[in-house]
């Protein structure tokens, strides 16, 4: 958890960048020590809590558009309490970036569609085609909006892994 981005080369290319830790006590002993440490703590940090969801976010007033936000899930598998944590944009951002990687995904497909058929009708279809290569540079113009707000959003969710590497303590193998 040192590192979240730089963990690994996969999260170095991901918008939602994931980690996994191992921990020595069980999982409501960790529920547990989250729950007392939100109840006593004046931390900055906002948080939700449902059964064994967290959900932390950054301050009010640190907040922007690029934000990050931390989402931890802590389940038990193989005897072992497992935490998994997952950094990334609030789901308003996440929501708004699908749906506009969805829309160039169908405008794609429309444009490729009246490009075939207009080639198929012996009609102009320059216009189309135009559309068919400008549409996956709109995608990579996305990607690179995202990996520009990931980078924006890094020293927030370095200070969110501190955070709940502070919460944690000595639990973590």
């Amino acid at each position: 958890m040192s590192e979240p981005i730089l963990e690994d080369n996969l999260n170095k290319i991901l918008l939602k960048p994931r980690f996994k830790e191992e921990l020595l006590e069980d999982k409501s002993a960790i529920l547990k020590k989250f729950e007392d440490y939100f109840k006593q703590d004046d931390s900055k940090f906002r948080t939700k809590t449902a059964d064994s969801h967290i959900v932390i976010d950054v301050p009010d007033e640190e907040d922007h558009f690029w934000s990050p936000q931390l989402q931890i899930e802590i389940i038990t598998e193989d005897d072992k309490t497992i935490l998994k944590g997952l950094f990334g944009p609030k789901p308003q951002v996440w929501t708004m970036f699908m749906f506009f990687h969805f829309a160039v995904a169908f405008a794609f497909i429309v444009f490729l569609i009246m490009a075939y058929t207009k080639y198929s009708l012996k009609q102009d279809y320059q216009f189309s085609m135009y559309m068919c290569i400008a549409m996956p540079i709109l995608w990579i113009l996305f990607y690179v909006f995202g990996q520009l707000g990931k980078k924006k959003g890094y020293s927030q969710m370095i200070a969110l892994d501190a955070y709940v590497k502070d919460i944690l303590g000595s639990s973590i193998q």
